[in-house]
């Protein structure tokens, strides 16, 4: 896989590691944003990484009502300390990941949240399809394992395309703000309410 220098660019705003860093962990994971970063994050290069380590118990409570009040969020973001946690760039940031769980809905805040049983029921509905569209097992089995990816794309937070900017994933829009601001930042928890909706859906 070709690595561009848009890519690199993105990867070393997330990570604040050197050009050459860069392009040497996504030429090592053929492209892979993710797998680039856990890459850096070995070698101890990426600063974004080796801050995720650190307690973040400081932070802001953020509450979103959307729609005339058809939508409330309530989401909790953390950094490390109370100066951080003031500062306008933190609040946007807490904003943005509000507006984005009261957009596009996630259930989980990260992708080993998800239950085994929601996997797997996922798993039967794509096997199922597959079936009935005729394909071959081996086809079938790449179905599946797409539809899952799919899967948590939808309902995973970190894994969601940001909606203001769909290039990013709310992953990559924490680790920006994470390398601009020098602190740990996490969501540690939200709620999403809305209106009519059937308590325990």
């Amino acid at each position: 896989m070709e690595i561009t220098t848009e890519m690199i660019k993105e990867l070393r705003a997330a990570t604040n590691a050197g050009i050459m860093d860069c392009r040497q962990a996504l030429t090592e994971a053929n492209g892979d944003f993710q797998k680039a970063v856990d890459w850096l994050r070995e070698k101890g290069m990426a600063t974004a990484a080796k801050r995720a380590d650190r307690e973040a118990s400081q932070g802001v409570v953020e509450l979103y009502s959307h729609g005339g009040g058809r939508v409330g969020v309530m989401v909790e973001v953390n950094c490390e300390t109370d100066f951080v946690a003031r500062s306008e760039k933190f609040r946007e940031l807490a904003h943005e990941i509000a507006l984005q769980i009261a957009a596009a809905a996630p259930r989980y805040i990260k992708e080993d949240e998800i239950p085994a049983e929601v996997l797997e029921h996922e798993a039967e509905i794509a096997r199922a399809r597959a079936k009935e569209e005729g394909k071959p097992d081996a086809v079938a089995e790449k179905i599946v394992q797409g539809r899952i990816e799919k899967f948590k794309d939808e309902v995973v937070l970190l894994r969601q395309p940001y909606i203001r900017d769909e290039s990013l994933t709310i992953e990559k829009l924490i680790l920006q703000a994470v390398s601009a601001i020098g602190e740990n930042i996490l969501v540690r928890r939200f709620q999403r309410w809305e209106l009519g909706e059937r308590l325990g859906s």
